[in-house]
């Protein structure tokens, strides 16, 4: 008879290879799942013997340790998920969280940064550094991850063969390997061209001493072959000091949420930052949307023709007065 853990290897295997999801969707699937079994573990039961009782009791045991809603929801997700594959591959009869209906996920836009904020930010990466090498790598980061709202693991892991030949766009493979074109800001293609030079003379000169040149636009020794999110985590944050910004205000996700909001905030289009962002589902983009009640409700009042009408009686009924 197979065990928990082999059932929840069974159902990431199916995951990883019918629906193409991303290995961090995978890695959280199965974080979540092993939690879910030790729990269930801990309480003499096993997974497949769960009624609807005992994972509301889970859920609620979650709510009582603080965590999250978001964080709930996500757990439940996968909890769910596992339960639907239970089904499909006849493990047992019944799903017993077709009922269970979790916190939501809350559609509060997270933390962003100001313009201001953010050249304060691409000035900082730009003089952090010790050397040539690194004032030009981290401008080029920096500069790349607000011009494209890339996420942080995209950048991360870009190959240096999508940044040649000058290019006007970026194509990023994103979640479930999906990709995507991203346009360059003129800021963002200079600082690409200055990384670029030196990362070829680097290689050139490593060739000659007998080391391989790496496929990454930003290479690293470590076991991953180029830098890690928690890297550029710290990195970023060491520029949020220097730029004499709040450093709980500042995470990589934060500047793929300014850009989003300041492309809305300027009057790009909500399809259009969706295709840009990655996402899947509209619903996803639309936490930004409240960024645009200022300027939407400026735009009604300013060419509205009842407005306009209402302003002119306003300035007649002035007049009259006077």
């Amino acid at each position: 008879m197979p065990t928990d853990l082999q059932r929840i290897a069974d159902f990431l295997d199916a995951k990883s290879a019918e629906a193409g999801a991303a290995k961090n969707t995978i890695s959280a699937y199965a974080r979540d799942l092993k939690e879910f079994s030790n729990w269930a573990f801990r309480n003499n039961h096993t997974l497949l013997r769960l009624k609807q009782p005992h994972i509301e009791a889970y859920l609620t045991g979650l709510s009582q340790a603080g965590l999250a809603s978001s964080t709930r929801a996500r757990r439940l997700s996968a909890v769910k998920q596992f339960y639907r594959f239970a089904v499909e591959e006849n493990w047992r009869d019944d799903n017993p969280t077709l009922q269970i209906s979790g916190p939501g996920r809350s559609k509060h836009l997270p933390k962003t940064l100001s313009m201001d904020e953010v050249d304060l930010l691409l000035n900082a990466a730009e003089t952090a550094g010790k050397t040539n090498e690194e004032w030009a790598r981290d401008s080029c980061l920096m500069q790349l991850l607000y011009a494209t709202g890339m996420r942080v693991s995209e950048l991360m892991a870009l190959p240096i063969c999508s940044a040649r030949g000058d290019p006007s766009m970026l194509l990023i493979r994103g979640k479930g390997e999906k990709e995507r074109l991203v346009p360059l800001s003129p800021p963002a293609k200079e600082a690409l061209a200055a990384w670029l030079a030196l990362r070829d003379k680097n290689d050139a000169l490593g060739k000659k001493q007998g080391r391989p040149g790496s496929v990454f636009l930003f290479p690293s020794r470590g076991k991953l072959g180029h830098f890690t999110r928690h890297w550029f985590y710290l990195r970023i944050k060491a520029w949020a000091v220097l730029a004499n910004i709040d450093p709980n205000k500042v995470t990589p996700h934060t500047i793929r949420h300014a850009f989003a909001t300041h492309l809305l905030s300027n009057g790009a289009d909500l399809r259009v930052i969706q295709t840009l962002l990655g996402h899947s589902d509209i619903s996803t983009t639309e936490i930004y949307t409240h960024v645009l009640e200022t300027r939407l409700r400026d735009l009604v009042l300013n060419n509205h023709p009842m407005a306009s009408s209402r302003r002119s009686s306003a300035g007649k009924t002035s007049s009259d007065g006077q």
